[in-house]
């Protein structure tokens, strides 16, 4: 069986990063969208990332943002992964030369199998509860029952805590959660024992799925 693997998004603290370290999540995101409540500025990333102990993965993401501060952004940061959340193409995603990550709105109706053949370059994406053009960490879940497989790996987010993150893994089986809001005591600000507890529902949830 394979593993869930978790990603903690909207990092702005060295503390809450060491954390999740701690606690063994796979992924970090960071937030480099300035009209974001979790924004971080590149350098000040940087210097948290500096810190990390290998194998633990470092996504910046991106909304709507020009080639010039992508690149310059990732230039300060040095991510493994980015992940995109506007209205950027394949081409512009896959453009930079690093794995990529693209975020697909499911508030509405949204044809899955058609956004995964327009980037089939990606190496995931990421299901969010968001509407089209705007952020995530809104704090709001979607049906998933829409959720059909489509080739690509798939992250799951939008609205997980760790009360029903369990239910989540157990009803859609992605490749990854991630958690933002659901962990938080204000954007930006992680909770320890909210995090603590998310982590035990994922793995508590891949035990019962052996």
């Amino acid at each position: 069986m394979t593993r869930t693997r978790i990603k903690f998004c909207g990092i702005r603290r060295k503390q809450d990063a060491e954390l999740a370290v701690d606690l063994g999540v796979d992924a970090l995101g960071f937030v480099l969208v300035p009209r974001s409540k979790r924004y971080i500025d590149p350098g000040r990333a940087a210097v948290i990332r500096a810190g990390l102990p290998p194998f633990v993965t470092v996504v910046a993401l991106f909304m709507d943002a020009d080639a010039g501060e992508v690149q310059t952004a990732i230039d300060a940061l040095r991510p493994d992964v980015v992940q995109f959340h506007g209205r950027e193409d394949a081409a512009f995603c896959a453009s930079f030369g690093l794995p990529y990550i693209k975020a697909v709105a499911m508030s509405g109706p949204t044809d899955l199998s058609r956004t995964a053949r327009q980037f089939r370059s990606a190496q995931a994406l990421l299901l969010d509860a968001h509407a089209p053009g705007a952020m995530g960490g809104s704090g709001k879940t979607f049906d998933w029952s829409c959720i059909k497989p489509v080739g690509l790996p798939l992250v799951l987010a939008g609205g997980l805590t760790a009360d029903n993150v369990g239910r989540a893994v157990r009803t859609v089986r992605p490749y990854a959660v991630d958690v933002s809001s659901g962990i938080e005591r204000r954007p930006g600000v992680k909770d320890p024992e909210r995090m603590r507890a998310f982590v035990r529902a994922v793995r508590r949830a891949d035990g019962a799925r052996r």
